[in-house]
């Protein structure tokens, strides 16, 4: 369900007017990949999942299944992404079938076999793509003559040897997947190390097999990576409401947007350090609306993180991203980056998009009331005025970076103790 981040991403290559002949999913990513085949745009795409009721990935085993008692299939059935998930999200196979223009692979396991196939989108079908996100345990396999198929995650999540083969000189990988070193005690937590492992693993066979093809090459082969600073929240996170789409979302516009302002025409290493992320530490996060008349009405998403309670202990302050509406600028504009810091009891944020910026002002004691400057590249002011926060967003006050629910709640009882207070 993560892979919401994708889109974003999406949204900032596109942005960036970067064009691709051929594109290929593995797991959650050929969920994106089916939106864009489908003729989804990335801003539709966003605004698909921002909408998206994610209970739909979750559906119980049927009375059938469970009548005939067990072993079962799975914990759940693939009814809700059949039904639910897909038509919201605009996935159409038949459309996808009929796309023209760029080349696209959907990635399956065949288990019969043990071997990863990359099914070219002429030839998907809802089953095959169904298949493509049955995690074993979690979801069923799909069987179709005589074979089993789940998701490919555990051979490997994304197939750089498909877009070599291709003929590819130059690869975009979009990763959000784990790649830290924090090994957590439980057994979900490390369910998840295992699908970590395994993909991260795989991935850095096949770029080790790029640099020994590089050695005979006249142009090597060339890699971009664009991956979170920090793993992302877990699916379960996204379930309970405690990160939802639209955050998803902006965090992967800013890590794009990141990307793309410092990317080098020689692109990244080809080495295991390609999709390391910072080790996760106790922090938290929460969001809000915003909404007032700011030269016209202003209705800003605000997602405040804090990746570190300690450093932020010594130093209030964290990061920002999110996205506005107002008539200047347009619709659900993603930030391209922001931070926040605390002066005594003023909190400052500023937003940056990419013709203007936002700026935040409020106080301890009136949060609810927030003093916004909206300014344009040039620095002349598109607007001034106050905004009013819709919701309390301590609702939404979530912890990040923790492997327990006790952890959790540390985290949360310690920021919401430094934020109350005067001293730190």
């Amino acid at each position: 369900m993560r892979v919401a981040y994708q889109a974003g991403v999406m949204v900032a290559l596109e942005q960036a007017g970067l064009r691709f002949f051929h594109a290929d999913g593995t797991s959650g990513g050929t969920i994106n990949l089916a939106m864009l085949l489908s003729g989804v745009s990335p801003g539709e795409a966003c605004e698909r999942w921002r909408t998206l009721d994610v209970r739909g990935f979750v559906s119980l085993p049927s009375r059938r299944w469970l009548l005939r008692g067990p072993p079962f299939p799975a914990l759940g059935s693939s009814d809700g992404i059949r039904s639910r998930v897909y038509p919201h999200l605009g996935i159409d196979p038949q459309r996808i079938r009929a796309a023209r223009g760029i080349q696209g692979t959907f990635n399956a396991c065949d288990y019969t076999r043990k071997v990863n196939v990359a099914i070219a989108h002429q030839d998907v079908d809802e089953d095959l793509l169904v298949a493509c996100v049955s995690l074993p345990v979690l979801s069923p396999a799909v069987h179709r003559s005589g074979t089993a198929y789940v998701d490919s995650v555990w051979i490997k999540d994304v197939n750089v040897a498909e877009a070599v083969r291709r003929g590819a000189d130059e690869l975009w990988l979009v990763w959000a997947i784990g790649n830290h070193g924090v090994y957590r005690d439980g057994v979900f937590q490390q369910y998840v190390h295992m699908i970590e492992m395994s993909a991260n693993g795989s991935l850095f066979e096949e770029l080790a097999a790029v640099r020994r093809l590089n050695d005979d090459r006249a142009q090597p082969i060339r890699l971009h990576v664009v991956r979170p600073r920090v793993p992302l929240p877990l699916d379960p996170d996204f379930l309970f409401g405690r990160v939802d789409a639209a955050t998803l979302i902006a965090m992967g516009h800013r890590d794009a947007c990141d990307y793309l302002d410092r990317r080098t025409p020689e692109g990244v290493a080809l080495e295991p350090e390609a999709t390391r992320m910072s080790d996760p530490r106790p922090g938290v996060g929460f969001r809000e609306a915003l909404v007032g008349d700011v030269g016209g009405e202003l209705v800003v998403r605000l997602a405040w993180e804090v990746d570190d309670l300690d450093a932020f202990a010594r130093r209030p302050q964290g990061t920002v991203v999110g996205d506005l509406s107002h008539p200047a600028l347009g619709r659900r504009v993603l930030a391209r980056g922001g931070e926040f810091a605390r002066d005594a009891a003023e909190w400052r944020v500023q937003l940056r998009f990419a013709a203007a910026r936002l700026e935040l002002r409020r106080t301890q004691r009136r949060w609810r009331e927030v003093d916004a400057s909206l300014v344009d590249d040039s620095g002349a002011v598109i607007g001034q005025g106050r905004l009013l926060a819709r919701a309390a967003p301590w609702r939404t006050l979530h912890a990040r970076g923790v492997g327990s629910l006790g952890a959790g709640s540390r985290a949360v009882a310690r920021f919401a103790r430094m934020a109350l207070t005067s001293g730190w």
